[in-house]
């Protein structure tokens, strides 16, 4: 039985073979991770983060980005969903190292990954305060937040507001979700 076995990829390594690349790919530390397409409602709810949140942070110094950047984080690659950085920014950058907020949409696909692998990653980078994933079926949020030395986290429904002190914000959870038909939230 023939079994190849692959040094595995180093940071450097995977930026410079992705710049090359027409289609974007995650680094999971180890190895390049190809991106998929998302669904309609993937796609709503990424357009209204960036109308929430952009729009309220507009003229201050935090900003929003969304997927088509890169973070770096505790040694890995990520195109999260939405993001938010509060400090200077060079305009020519495709790779960003201090968001404050992150937030990723849950798919089928990627929830495992998001919820778990990401969560440590999130958690294990110091800039990062909160970590904000959103469920696409109903109005529904878990969010991961700093608080001290933990990270702990809180899963808000369809009546909630999103606090994020982080970057000066609140806005009702349900915001995110308009012009979606979300599932009812089962303990109304």
């Amino acid at each position: 039985m023939n079994v190849a076995f692959h040094k595995p990829m180093s940071l450097q390594d995977f930026l410079a073979w992705e710049s090359g690349q027409a289609l974007r790919h995650e680094f999971d530390g180890t190895a390049p991770v190809a991106m998929t397409g998302g669904t309609a409602a993937h796609a709503a709810l990424q357009r209204n983060l960036a109308i929430a949140i952009g729009g309220r942070l507009r003229g201050q110094p935090c900003r929003f980005f969304g997927s088509d950047l890169k973070v770096e984080v505790a040694g890995s690659i990520r195109y999260p969903d939405g993001f938010v950085v509060c400090g200077p920014v060079d305009p020519r950058s495709t790779l960003l190292r201090e968001p404050v907020v992150v937030f990723e949409v849950l798919s089928t696909s990627t929830a495992g990954t998001d919820r778990i692998t990401k969560n440590h990653e999130y958690a294990a980078t110091p800039s990062i305060r909160r970590y904000v994933m959103l469920e696409q079926d109903r109005v529904a949020a878990t969010i991961f937040a700093r608080a001290g030395e933990d990270w702990v986290g809180h899963v808000l429904r369809a009546d909630a507001v999103l606090d994020m002190p982080e970057i000066g914000l609140s806005l009702p959870l349900a915001e995110l979700y308009e012009g979606l038909d979300p599932l009812p939230d089962p303990e109304d």
